[in-house]
């Protein structure tokens, strides 16, 4: 835990688009925190920050970040839209005389901007994590992580996960304490750790090509049957090196691999849409027994099925239709 001597200054960075939640998540928390003094800042030349119905006009321009100790970054819409010469400037020089630099969200893709997540793992929300990762290919890019503390550098998932990184912070600087009273106040779960999985819509990737695709199709259509390399390469009239070179080009992944995570999402399907026991969802799925069920979701997803299915079954079977 930290002791700060005098306020710790945390210095919210709001970008054009920025998304509101985002940017409210660290202006709350921080706020309302007798120890921090909080800054809001903009790109002054920039002008406002305009969105649907909102308009944030901060108190501070990018020289709030030559004396911030924190400076946290809200998602912003456009990913593709590249920051001005003189915010990455300005993150950069804050970065190299010490700041700590946080990102929620999409905001990871600026700090990549800048070169600052160059050979560091970091997170952003996982509809953007392919994205990031071919934009910024010497990014360490984790999709399936809440958020990634790196020491001088944290990145986030989006929304929540933007609670959960703020909460930590607070850990870090003033214990555990003081944060689970923050979270109390927000109605929050006191701590998800970083490595709690996202919940991606499904863990199996996108595939980019056909040649394997009725392989794949009967694959989904039998995952409670035993697959093996050899036996998928029969099917698919190949040698197994051509099959797995194929296959590896066109998911990105392995059949094995492939396989678990498809066996997974079948079995998320399951526990938020039925009452299944988990016993039989290990045999409906390949999974095997409960322990082994239980072992793919700690590892894949960073919970339990059970817990799983206390987040999700009852708002998908309440929803209507």
């Amino acid at each position: 835990m930290k002791v700060f001597e005098s306020r710790h200054t945390v210095a919210v960075l709001v970008l054009p688009g920025v998304l509101p939640l985002e940017f409210g998540i660290a202006a709350q928390i921080f706020g309302m925190e007798p120890q921090y003094e909080l800054v809001v800042c903009t790109d002054d030349q920039a002008g406002p920050v305009v969105g649907p119905g909102y308009m944030i006009t901060a108190e501070s321009g990018l020289e709030a970040l030559t004396r911030a100790d924190t400076v946290i970054i809200p998602g912003y819409e456009d990913i593709d839209a590249r920051p001005s010469v003189q915010v990455i400037d300005a993150l950069r020089a804050a970065h190299a005389r010490g700041a700590r630099l946080v990102s929620i969200c999409t905001a990871a893709f600026v700090l990549a901007e800048a070169g600052l997540l160059d050979g560091r793992p970091a997170t952003t929300h996982w509809q953007n994590a392919d994205q990031l990762r071919r934009r910024f290919p010497k990014v360490d890019v984790q999709p399936d992580r809440l958020y990634v503390d790196d020491g001088d550098i944290l990145t986030s998932a989006g929304v929540t996960a933007g609670v959960d990184l703020c909460l930590h912070l607070i850990r870090v600087d003033k214990g555990a304490a003081a944060a689970n009273t923050r979270a109390r106040v927000l109605v929050a779960p006191p701590q998800r750790v970083g490595g709690q999985a996202q919940f991606i819509e499904q863990l199996r990737p996108e595939a980019v090509g056909e040649s394997l695709a009725p392989l794949r199709t009967w694959m989904l259509g039998n995952l409670e049957l035993s697959h093996t390399v050899d036996d998928l390469a029969r099917r698919a009239h190949m040698s197994r090196r051509t099959m797995l070179r194929r296959f590896r080009e066109e998911t990105g992944t392995s059949p094995i691999a492939w396989l678990v995570d498809a066996r997974i999402d079948k079995a998320r399907q399951l526990l938020e849409t039925t009452d299944t026991p988990v016993e039989q969802i290990g045999r409906l799925t390949g999974l095997g027994a409960p322990a082994s069920v239980r072992a793919a979701f700690h590892r894949h997803l960073g919970t339990s099925p059970q817990e799983y299915r206390a987040m999700f079954l009852h708002r998908t079977m309440a929803a209507p239709g």
